[in-house]
Parts: structure tokens; C-alpha cells; sequence
């Protein structure tokens, strides 16, 4: 009996040492009790553990009366720690996500919400933000071009857009989903960002269709680096659009842009963008590109019109 007793335990410890199965990780969101917030709650984890991309903060912000008895829309966010509270940005200024979500859903004009921000790192912000497949539709002499200039000029060459975007879609996504009361569905699921942060809103909805159903994209950058004569990220980005952007009749798509400061090197693309959109179907009721004159590059411009893309993409019927 013993000597088969010890079989057993023998056998059962390499079953446990050797599983094929990772224990689930435990990810938890605490209240930030500092937050300085228009309405509602900032929730954070310091460290969103990934396999794909350098774990960083992902804040939840939920707004006043949050209640599990209902569902709510779900708007992602990139550059996630300049979303809510000036108080802890680099510049002192904010989007004030939390004010227009609070006006707008008190109003009647848009769904509840909750908005996930997901925090960059900026070292690698380029990096993480840019669509990767956009480098497809360059020939390989002008990439090879690129990339030699980047190394000179000690930069990361290491792609993530990608991965990035499995980030969002296999495990921030699916831990949402978990823990908040939110619909799962691409009709109440959005993205939205800013500059690097536009490019990625339209790559989600491109490369994952069913789990985005729309995107704003503001200030996007069209340059897709640092501006440049004979630059070749553009046409890349655009011939990659055509190509895969989802075809217009089950997704919303905004875009806008200004003149000022790094925004004066957009305008010149609005009829590209309008020839993209137009070529996949879209039309006024589910795309929008906007020009705000006098607008410049930054989070106080983009408080200024964050209504805007808001009602488009989740404004009530």
C-alpha cells in the first residue's frame, strides 16, 4: 500500500511540475483615491502583466453611479496618462475625458460609458504606436533606408504595432470584459487616440473589425515619423488603408486635424483621406475628417472637440 501511495504522489508532483497549463494572473485594479477628477473613479494597475508588449499602467475610469445591474460601452485609449488629470501630466494639461463623458451621458447625447486608458511608455512609444503592416506596401530598398537611418541615429527599430494590438485585443480586452459590467460586442466597442495614437486607432479597427466598431482618430499622424523631405510613410499608410481599412456599413470612423504646430503638416493629406474613405464606402453618416483652424498639436486642443468624435461614435439615435 505505501510503496503505491508513494507512486501516486510521485506522479501527481510531475503532473503539477510539468503542466502545459499557466496559472491565471491575478490583475487587480485599485482606486486611486488622488485622482482629481471632474465625475466618477480612476481605477489603475501599475503593471498590466503582457506577453506581447512591456507591461505598463492601465487606468479604468468609471463613471458617477457605476452600477453592475447595467451594461456599459467600452471607449480604449491610448497615451492613457493624459486622459483625466492634469495634476500628474508632463505638460499640466489633460483631455478631460471624465468631463465630457459625465456632460455628454447626462445630456442624453451618448451611451454610459467607461473608458480604459492605456498608459505609453516613451521610449518605445513610436514604436508600440505605429502600423506595423503599413511597411509592407514600401519596397524593401526604402525600408532598408529607414531602418540603417534609425540605427545611426541610435533609435529602436524593434516594430510593435502588432503586438501591441494583440495587447488590447487578447488580454486587456478579455480582462475588461471580466471584471466590469460592459457589453462584449464590436457595436459598443471603441478606440481613440491622438498623433501616433490616430494611426493605431485606424490600424484596431483594420486589423480587428469584429471586436472595434469604430475609431477617432485625432490629429493623426499622416506623416507617420518625424516630417521629411521625399517622405515615404505616408503613401505606405494610405496604400495600406485601401487595401484594409473595413469596408464601410458596420463601422464608424472620425478623423480631424489642425494647423498648428505639428499639425500644420497634416492638412495637406485631408484629400487622401477622403479619397480612402470614399473608395471603402463611407459617407457622411459613418466617417467624418475635420479641420479645426487654429488648432494646435496638443491635449488642450483635443479637450476643445473631444464632443465631437464622442456623439459620432457612441450618440444615442
Amino acid at each position: 500500500m505505501i510503496k503505491y501511495a508513494t507512486i501516486t504522489v510521485i506522479i501527481l508532483l510531475s503532473v503539477f511540475s510539468f503542466s502545459p497549463f499557466k496559472l491565471e494572473k491575478d490583475i487587480k485594479f485599485k482606486m486611486l483615491e488622488n485622482a482629481v477628477l471632474a465625475s466618477g473613479t480612476l481605477h489603475r494597475i501599475d503593471s498590466f502583466p503582457s506577453e506581447f508588449i512591456a507591461p505598463r499602467p492601465v487606468d479604468v475610469w468609471l463613471p458617477e453611479n457605476y452600477s453592475k445591474e447595467k451594461k456599459y460601452s467600452v471607449l480604449y485609449m491610448h497615451d492613457g496618462q493624459n486622459l483625466f488629470d492634469s495634476t500628474t501630466t508632463w505638460n499640466k494639461q489633460e483631455w478631460k475625458v471624465d468631463d465630457w463623458a459625465t456632460k455628454l451621458v447626462s445630456k442624453g447625447k451618448i451611451e454610459d460609458l467607461i473608458v480604459v486608458g492605456v498608459h505609453n511608455i516613451p521610449q518605445i512609444r513610436w514604436q508600440d504606436l505605429f502600423p506595423e503592416k503599413a511597411m509592407d506596401y514600401m519596397d524593401k530598398a526604402t525600408v532598408k533606408v529607414l531602418m540603417e537611418q534609425a540605427k545611426n541615429n541610435n533609435l529602436n527599430t524593434n516594430l510593435k504595432g502588432d503586438e501591441y494590438l494583440k495587447f488590447l485585443v487578447k488580454e486587456l480586452k478579455p480582462e475588461i470584459d471580466k471584471q466590469f459590467s460592459v457589453y462584449k460586442d464590436a457595436e459598443h466597442t471603441f478606440v481613440a487616440g491622438s498623433s501616433m495614437g490616430g494611426l493605431m486607432s485606424m490600424y484596431a479597427v483594420s486589423e480587428y473589425p469584429q471586436v472595434f466598431g469604430g475609431a477617432a482618430c485625432l490629429s493623426t499622424h499622416w506623416v507617420g515619423a518625424m516630417p521629411m523631405p521625399n517622405n515615404p510613410y505616408p503613401k505606405a499608410i494610405f496604400d495600406y488603408m485601401k487595401t484594409n481599412l473595413p469596408k464601410a456599413g458596420k463601422h464608424k470612423l472620425y478623423f480631424d486635424y489642425g494647423n498648428k504646430t505639428l499639425d500644420q503638416h497634416y492638412p495637406k493629406y485631408a484629400p487622401r483621406v477622403d479619397e480612402v474613405l470614399k473608395e471603402r464606402g463611407y459617407i457622411n453618416k459613418d466617417s467624418k475628417n475635420l479641420y479645426f483652424e487654429g488648432t494646435d498639436h496638443s491635449e488642450e486642443s483635443w479637450n476643445k472637440r473631444l464632443d465631437k468624435p464622442l456623439i459620432f461614435l457612441l450618440g444615442k439615435d
